[in-house]
């Protein structure tokens, strides 16, 4: 049997029970001890930390993804209140900055928008939103320089997701602005490099052909809509694009097919059926077609002769109860005196003067374009083949 241990000289029974052991007073004991307990607490605070960073955390996200539903649904004084919210527990947090910048770009607190993007570009100057939200800033601000500068930047910029598209989304925007500043040229340039990666998607070659319309490239235009009709799933709307854009490049011929197969397929076009009776009609009065014959050319030039004739007269420059008065004007003139000539018979025998009679008709047209009331559809279309014979 084990003897008791002896009890130290001095103490009570009860005190040498509870007496620390020798051992685990010594130095290196202690401090591997008290280094247990700082790690031990260390741990534990660390902890506490996670599970506090984690709460305000959560917090943060669960009001940021209330904000992000206010804004889509342009909800944007509750989404800035709401990322505001969201800020409080994280300040330096990216995505919510940029949210709130776009709240607020929303109420058109656009100072107050810039601050925070200013700072966000700072930091990641390679942000395709944050240097389109930018771009748009400056363009409300008519800072055209910069808006630009900032859409170029969003074009090649990275973005979270579909990079392709945004890129492409961006572009067009920068082409809408662009436009809607009347600077053609620089629409014109964006478009042939948008144009340029788009394949041939008919959808979006067909939107293109419509921009190229508005940027008044109507070659580039027509090429469009003819990709966008290449695939043969093309609409009424694509040919309709491809006749007005044939129709103002003074391709008739071209025009005329494109539009009688819009409106034939969609009669409500009101826009295309008005064309479609102007390019049928400057087909019929121009002599210098091909493929008609002698005698339907002369036939042209009288009926041509006789419109601007009538026309002369609309405007006041030729006494309409007595033609053989003196005129007012030059042409007017020039007019009365070779109206005598212009016969079937005397073109006929005189094939010179088919070009005569015309360039006087062309030049009557283009005088009263201006400044002497509505052409009828008659002047136009003669006004129209004027235009497209210039320079031959």
């Amino acid at each position: 049997m084990n003897s008791p241990i002896p009890s130290q000289p001095g103490t009570t029974e009860t005190e040498s029970r509870w007496a620390i052991p020798p051992y685990l007073t010594s130095e290196p004991v202690l401090v591997a001890i008290l280094s247990v307990l700082a790690v031990v607490l260390f741990l534990f605070v660390g902890g506490l930390s996670k599970m506090y960073h984690a709460q305000q955390n959560s917090l943060g996200d669960r009001w940021f993804t209330r904000g992000i539903a206010d804004l889509n649904a342009q909800n944007f004084d509750a989404a800035m209140l709401e990322f505001r919210t969201a800020l409080r527990y994280s300040r330096d947090n990216y995505d919510y900055q940029l949210n709130l910048a776009k709240s607020l770009i929303g109420l058109r607190r656009t100072a107050e928008a810039r601050s925070y993007l200013v700072n966000l570009w700072e930091r990641r100057p390679e942000n395709g939103e944050v240097n389109l939200a930018l771009a748009r800033i400056a363009a409300q601000n008519n800072e055209s320089d910069q808006a630009q500068r900032y859409y170029h930047n969003a074009i090649y910029a990275t973005w979270p997701a579909d990079e392709q598209t945004q890129r492409r989304e961006t572009r067009v925007e920068l082409i809408e602005y662009l436009l809607k500043n009347k600077a053609n040229e620089q629409a014109q340039s964006e478009l042939i490099a948008l144009a340029a990666n788009l394949g041939e998607d008919p959808g979006q070659q067909e939107r293109v052909g419509e921009l190229f319309l508005r940027a008044q490239d109507y070659e580039h235009a027509l090429a469009a809509f003819r990709l966008a009709l290449k695939s043969g799933h093309g609409n009424e709307s694509a040919r309709a694009g491809a006749g007005r854009a044939a129709f103002q490049l003074g391709q008739y011929p071209i025009a005329l097919k494109y539009l009688q197969t819009a409106v034939a397929e969609k009669s409500t076009d009101t826009q295309s059926a008005t064309l479609l009776k102007t390019t049928e009609l400057v087909m019929q009065m121009d002599p210098f077609q091909r493929d008609i014959s002698a005698a339907h050319r002369n036939r042209i030039v009288v009926t041509a002769f006789a419109t601007a004739g009538e026309r002369l007269k609309a405007c006041g420059m030729l006494p309409a109860s007595n033609p053989g008065a003196a005129s007012s004007s030059n042409l007017a003139s020039a007019w009365q005196e070779m109206k005598p000539r212009i016969t079937e018979r005397n073109l006929q025998r005189d094939p010179d003067l088919v070009e005569s009679a015309m360039d006087l008709v062309f030049e009557i047209e283009r005088d009263s374009a201006t400044g002497c009331g509505t052409p009828s559809a008659a002047d136009q279309a003669l006004l129209l083949i004027s235009k497209s014979h210039e320079g031959h």
